[in-house]
Order: structure tokens, then C-alpha cells, then sequence
């Protein structure tokens, strides 16, 4: 019941519509339609269930659009073909050159009155009707519009799709118990513009109106809202997308994608492809120059050609470069300075006695023996960072890890350090480079980066407070602990602040003026690689020095007695000759 009404609400509007096109004024045959050149074919059924008057709707339905069409041999040519079960033109594009003779062949018709055979009419349409013979025109649009009352009897999908590959576009006009879906797999897409479905013959002269409009100049791609992203290229009552050159139309038929030549392997650059719309340039990586065949690279002196900020020497290799160091140095982590000890790379915090035991005079000398330290290592920021803690009964932090980053200006800064006096709290002063000196806060690198941390504890006395507590701390965490004592100094404490093996970090000297020696030993600890091809500094009252002093003391003598002996025998030989002469 529902679809009963729905039909006749349908069948209203479009007789209403019809009502409404016929009280204004028509374009008449006085004011023809002045579209392009269009070939177009009129595929009518005319299978038994089409009644005669039915049939008569039809003819009229195919003049009235005449009477609209501009019809000449160099503007729009028309053919009819009648199919049933069989398939007649009943005549070609070229038959009639005239509006009158092409309407007296229409009223000529005689129809078949069989079957529904679409798919074999359509297929007529696109091998007989739209070629050269029949009056086909190269490069003129070809257009069919097929009228049917039925569901066909044979296959029309593949046909069609067939036929609009070859650029006919199909009109597909239903009548009364046409099936939509068959109609819609004849026609071309967009499917709201090409297919009709009416409910009577007495309302196909409607679509004749629509089609009216399509066919005569209406320019769709200026009255509709057609969605090409880039061109949109009208027809007689249709329209199409196009891209720009350079892109590709997608599968939506509506917008488009950029051809990359360079993912298609379209090109022969020798290192980099740099793809736009259409075309490609050739790159080449960093390190390389392109030749002027704009496809090929060659390599650069990038020594030459960049700041390459070696301190010494920079070398050329493909593509890049390194630096290197002169004979006796090793190149530094930044990868670009040198220096005489690449293992000195270390976050150094020194703590200095200040307390009153150590004397104005003496404390100079503690500063000396600082900067003697600072001497030996490769201070910079990406190098060695030093900082200077001073104790007495108090801790005050002279320079942290992050103030100075070259050699002379933390030795500046080391003299003009005042003396505090006082006590000697050193396990506060350990406290405070545990917690402070060694923070990221104070310029003390991220634990991550592996860099070592060195503390160094310089005091000439007993500790006033217990040291044990931090001493272990600073050792847990990873700090490597020197402990250099002078006078007072208490052995066994300076022993529990060092690290393991302790005889490697514990010195001790009874005199100030006896401290530079230690420097110098301290230096070849921290950085082994100074101590390459040198003498080693050992003690001589060690029991191994004591043997090898014997042993070369020994080897001496056997050499000299046998120097007197070959004397001895040389001066007997002379004698002889003396004696011999007399």
C-alpha cells in the first residue's frame, strides 16, 4: 500500500513539474538549442509490452527534443535504433541532414513488438552505430539515450561499462516497470544526472524537458557543484574531472594525487631525488656537490668548505670529516680539540684545609700545589671541570664545577683565594662536596654520562669531627677520593678517606715545601697516559729498587774489571816490544 502511494506522490510532483515547464515560456523551435556538435543515438524499446500508444508517446518524446536541437551535418547528428528481441537501426547519424527529414523517418517507425534484449542493443549501439561508416565524427561526443518499459532479458553491465570506456555517455530512461537497478548499470555516473525513472509514457515528455537543459548549453561545471579538486571539463548534460599536469585522478573520479616520479624509479639521480607535481631535481647528501649534469655528485673537501673547528689538523673523507692531533695528544670527546690527557676528562672538586694550623705562608703554598694540579689536566668545558671547596670550622664553596672553563682562569681565581683560619671540620667539608660540589646545580655532569668524579682532600691535621660517615658516602656514590696529608696530618684517617687501592690515592709528606712532588705524582695517577715512555718515580729504599740498584752495581764493576784487564795486558804487550828493541 505504502509503495502504491508513494508511486502516486511521485507521478504528482512530476506531473506537476510538467504543469509548471509547460506555463512558461519554452525555448520553441525558433530559438534552437546551440550546444557544441554532439552525435547522439536514441535506443528505443519496442518489445511487446510497449502498447502501441505507449509507442506513439515515445515518438513524440524523440521529436519534441528535436524541434530543440540545432540538427545539421557540422552540428548535432542523430540516429534511432529499435531493439526486442532483435536490433534495427532504423537510421544511422548520417541519413538525415535536416530537422523534416529526420522527423519523417521517426513517424516511419514500425515497431518489433518481441522481447527485451538491452544488452544486445547496446552493444549494436557502440560496434555499428557510433562508427566512421555510420557517420561517427572523430573527437565529437557521443551520446545515448536508451528508453525502456522492461527488465532486460540478457546481461547489460558488462556491455555498458564497455561501451562507456569507449566515451559513449549513456542516458538510461525508465518507464512504468523499468527495474533500477538494470538502469543504473546502463548508465553513466554521476547516476542522479543520467537516470530516469517515470511512472507513464504520458510523463516521458518530463525527462525530455531535463534532458533539454542538459544537452543545450547548460555548463555544469559552472551550475552544479561538480567536486573536482583541480579541472572540471563540461559535456552536452554532464561533466568530468581532470588533474593538472603532474597528478594522477583518484578512484573517486573527483579529486587528485601528485605523481611521485621519484617513488615511481622514473629518475637516475645518483644520491638524493627531490620529487614535485609532474617533475624531479637531483640532491646529493651533505659532504657532496652536484655536477653540472644535474644528476651525478662529487665528493667535497668539507676541511675546505665548512667551519670544521679542529684545533689542529682536519681531514677530508666521502661525505664528511674528523679531526686529528699532533704527535703526544689525544683528541678529546667534543671530537675537535686536543690535549696531553684524554682520561683527565673528569668533574675535579679539591678540598682545602683553611684552618689556622696551616699558617698564611703555608696556605700559598697550597694554592701552588693546586694550580700545579690544574696544570697537568686538560681544563675546558667539554674537558676537565674543576671546583675549589676551603674548610676550617666552617665550609665555603670558592668556585663551583661550572664557573671557569680554562686553566688560567681558574688559577687566577685559586690566588685570590683568603685564607678562613679556624678549625678543621672535614667531615663537614665532605658533607658539603657530597651534597653540593657534585650537584648538576654546580655544574657536576649527569651521572649518565659516565664522566668521573674526583674529590681531593687536602689537610695538615686531625679532624675535628667524624669523617667515617661521609668518607663511605662519597665512595658509594661513585666518587674517586685522593686524601694528601702534610705535618699533622693523621695517617690512618687520610687512609679512610682515600679510594681503593688507597696506596694509589693516599700521599703524605711531613714538609709543605715538599707537597709539589706529590703534584707530580698525583698526575700520573690521574691521567696514566702522561706516564707513557717515562722513568717511574718509585722509592729508593724499596727492597725491589735496593736489587736492582745491586744488580746494575755489579754488572758496572764486571764491565770495568774487564776494561782493566784488557789494560793490563795491552801495557805488558808494549813492554815487551821496548825491551825487544834494546
Amino acid at each position: 500500500m505504502k509503495m502504491r502511494q508513494l508511486r502516486a506522490l511521485c507521478g504528482f510532483i512530476l506531473l506537476t513539474l510538467a504543469v509548471l515547464a509547460n506555463a512558461r515560456p519554452k525555448a520553441g523551435s525558433d530559438q534552437k538549442c546551440k550546444s557544441g556538435p554532439v552525435d547522439l543515438v536514441f535506443l528505443i524499446d519496442s518489445s511487446r509490452s510497449v502498447r502501441p500508444h505507449e509507442f506513439e508517446t515515445m515518438r513524440k518524446f524523440m521529436i519534441d527534443i528535436l524541434n530543440t536541437l540545432d540538427i545539421g551535418p557540422d552540428t548535432t547528428r542523430v540516429g534511432v535504433v529499435q531493439y526486442s528481441s532483435q536490433v534495427r537501426s532504423e537510421f544511422s547519424l548520417k541519413a538525415h541532414r535536416n530537422l523534416e527529414s529526420m522527423v519523417k523517418g521517426i513517424n516511419q517507425i514500425i515497431p518489433l513488438a518481441q522481447g527485451t534484449m538491452t544488452g544486445l542493443a547496446i552493444r549494436y549501439v557502440m560496434n555499428e552505430a557510433f562508427t566512421a561508416e555510420a557517420g561517427d565524427r572523430p573527437k565529437v561526443p557521443n551520446v545515448a539515450v536508451i528508453v525502456t518499459d522492461g527488465r532486460p532479458q540478457d546481461r547489460v553491465a558488462e556491455v555498458a561499462a564497455e561501451a562507456r570506456e569507449k566515451g559513449i555517455e549513456i542516458y538510461a530512461v525508465g518507464v512504468a516497470r523499468a527495474d533500477m537497478a538494470s538502469l543504473r548499470a546502463m548508465a553513466s555516473p554521476p547516476f542522479e544526472d543520467h537516470v530516469f525513472l517515470v511512472e507513464s509514457f504520458d510523463l516521458i515528455h518530463q525527462f525530455g524537458l531535463q534532458f533539454q537543459d542538459k544537452l543545450c548549453g547548460v555548463d555544469l561545471c559552472l551550475e552544479s557543484d561538480h567536486g573536482c579538486e583541480h579541472i572540471c571539463e563540461s559535456s552536452p548534460g554532464s561533466y568530468h574531472c581532470l588533474c593538472l599536469p603532474g597528478y594522477t585522478l583518484n578512484d573517486d573520479g573527483k579529486t587528485c594525487t601528485a605523481i611521485d616520479l621519484c617513488a615511481e624509479g622514473k629518475h637516475d639521480c645518483e644520491q638524493i631525488c627531490v620529487s614535485a607535481p609532474g617533475v624531479f631535481t637531483c640532491d646529493c647528501n651533505k659532504g657532496y656537490t652536484l655536477n653540472e649534469d644535474k644528476k651525478t655528485c662529487s665528493n667535497m673537501d668539507l676541511c675546505n668548505t665548512v667551519e670544521h673547528g679542529c684545533e689542529h689538523q682536519c681531514v677530508s673523507t666521502p661525505g664528511s670529516y674528523y679531526c686529528v692531533c699532533p704527535e703526544g695528544q689525544l683528541l678529546q670527546e667534543d671530537g675537535k680539540s686536543c690535549g696531553t690527557c684524554k682520561s683527565a676528562n673528569i668533574d675535579l672538586v679539591l678540598l682545602i684545609d683553611g684552618s689556622k694550623s696551616v699558617r698564611p705562608q703555608n696556605f700559598e703554598l697550597v694554592k701552588k700545589f693546586v694550580n700545579q694540579v690544574v696544570d697537568s689536566l686538560d681544563v675546558s668545558a667539554h674537558g676537565t671541570r674543576v671546583g675549589l671547596v676551603q674548610y676550617s670550622s666552617r665550609v665555603r664553596t670558592e668556585f663551583s664545577l661550572n664557573m671557569y672553563h680554562t686553566a688560567d682562569e681558574i688559577k687566577a681565581a685559586v690566588m685570590k683565594v683568603d685564607y678562613m683560619e679556624k678549625g678543621t671540620m672535614t667531615g663537614l667539608a665532605l658533607k658539603h662536596m657530597l651534597e653540593n660540589s657534585f650537584s648538576e646545580a654546580e655544574g657536576a655532569r649527569p651521572a649518565s654520562r659516565n664522566i668521573p668524579r674526583v674529590g681531593l682532600v687536602f689537610t695538615d691535621g686531625r679532624s675535628q669531627d667524624d669523617i667515617t660517615e661521609f668518607a663511605k658516602k662519597a665512595k658509594e656514590a661513585g666518587i674517586t677520593m685522593y686524601a694528601v696529608g702534610v705535618g699533622k696530618a693523621v695517617e690512618d684517617e687520610l687512609r679512610e678517606i682515600a679510594s681503593e687501592p688507597v696506596e694509589k690515592h693516599f700521599y703524605y709528606t711531613t714538609d709543605f715545601s715538599a707537597i709539589s712532588t706529590i703534584a707530580e705524582n698525583l698526575k700520573l695517577n690521574v691521567c696514566p697516559e702522561e706516564s707513557q715512555g717515562e722513568i717511574e718515580v718509585k722509592d729508593p729504599c724499596a727492597c725491589e729498587s735496593l736489587v736492582e740498584f745491586q744488580q746494575a752495581t755489579m754488572s758496572s764493576l764486571e764491565q770495568l774489571t774487564q776494561k782493566l784487564a784488557g789494560m793490563t795486558a795491552r801495557l805488558e804487550q808494549l813492554e815487551n816490544q821496548l825491551l825487544s828493541k834494546k
